[in-house]
């Protein structure tokens, strides 16, 4: 196998070669098992951790290794590495750490494209899918949205969810599938290039690793049927892994989210929302809300039926939440500057004393 086969490029090229890396092995990362990694190199597969240095100089877990991250490492004949090195990530997809303030988790890295999968019986919410277009436009990545489990609809309760997701979320591919007839596989294959690497983003039970399965016309992850006393779907997958399908693109598969927390800071609510922000422009206030104030170019459409009212409810949400997110992560910050600061102190109170 080839580096190439595994989305290895000229910029990666370039980053080990100007930065003196010639001398380690060049690996992609495909599986993380906490804070074990599984990669992959010409020579195999090697289970790695990372060096001491690379742990003490990590400012947050976001400088730990993720899956689909290029790395440079030391291999070893008993199938052991040590990753010395993280190459740059041309995209990152983030959402903020469940149960940690002001923290960000990494999805995976160096991700071209996304499917959104969300299943049409029962977990159907544009809602949750503005919220995942949020991320991979704050990501860089590309989303397309899969709709499975068709088969449990009718065709005309097909054609209806698709059009009301058309009419609110434009310039978004929308491929309806069953993972039972493989109806609507041809589109999803048809979209797959070889060495480019995609993610599916998907709460539990939608279906993501039997998709996966049938991709890669392999059994890879082990599924399970919706339980029928919740209608939920049981977690089946518990750890992110890159897989090689047989057309040679690159899969990520991840476990279902619960919660999707926006963690954006790089414009993503203003690329899902681009027609609030449109009118935003001709709002009579520079810093207009769009809550309650007169002359609120958003407001108007709204009130005139020409904005989708449910769009703007949950942009207002989410803009919350970024808002908040966006704060805590300042005081967090703040904090660490003063415990630093104190450390520094008392450094130097400590040599100062030795010395006298």
């Amino acid at each position: 196998m080839r580096l190439e086969d595994l989305g290895y490029n000229f910029n990666f090229e370039k980053f080990r070669k100007d930065n003196d890396l010639i001398d380690f092995e060049t690996g992609r990362v495909i599986a993380e098992h906490k804070e074990r990694y599984i990669v992959k190199t010409t020579k195999g597969e090697f289970e790695a951790e990372i060096t001491g240095n690379l742990r003490f100089t990590a400012k947050s877990r976001a400088d730990f290794p993720a899956v689909g991250d290029w790395v440079c490492l030391t291999t070893y004949e008993s199938d052991f590495a040590i990753i010395h090195r993280i190459f740059p990530r041309f995209s990152i997809i983030k959402r903020q750490a469940v149960g940690q303030y002001g923290e960000i988790q990494i999805i995976a890295t160096n991700i071209d494209y996304a499917f959104i999968v969300q299943a049409v019986d029962r977990d159907f919410n544009i809602n949750r899918l503005e919220r995942y277009l949020t991320i991979c436009n704050s990501s860089g990545v590309s989303p397309l949205i899969i709709l499975s489990k068709t088969d449990l609809i009718s065709q005309p309760q097909t054609s209806a969810i698709v059009e009301n997701i058309k009419a609110r979320i434009k310039n978004v591919p929308v491929i309806a599938i069953s993972n039972e007839t493989q109806a609507g596989y041809d589109a999803i294959n048809a979209i797959i290039e070889k060495g480019k690497t995609y993610c599916m983003l998907g709460s539990s039970g939608v279906g993501k690793s039997t998709l996966l399965n049938n991709l890669s016309c392999k059994t890879i992850m082990r599924t399970d049927t919706i339980s029928q006393s919740t209608n939920k779907g049981r977690h089946v997958t518990s750890h992110r892994e890159l897989i090689i399908l047989e057309s040679g693109g690159l899969l990520v598969d991840n476990p279902g989210m619960r919660e999707v927390g926006i963690a954006d800071s790089d414009k993503g609510l203003e690329i899902t929302f681009d027609k609030i922000m449109s009118l935003s422009q001709n709002c009579r206030f520079k810093d207009c809300t769009h809550t309650n104030e007169k002359g609120c170019s958003v407001l108007e459409a709204v009130g005139k039926g020409e904005l989708d009212e449910a769009s703007y409810e949950n942009y207002l949400k989410m803009e919350r939440e970024k808002t908040h997110f966006e704060s805590t992560v300042a005081e967090r910050r703040k904090k660490e500057r003063i415990f630093g600061k104190i450390m520094k102190d008392y450094q130097k109170r400590d040599i100062k004393q030795k010395g006298q």
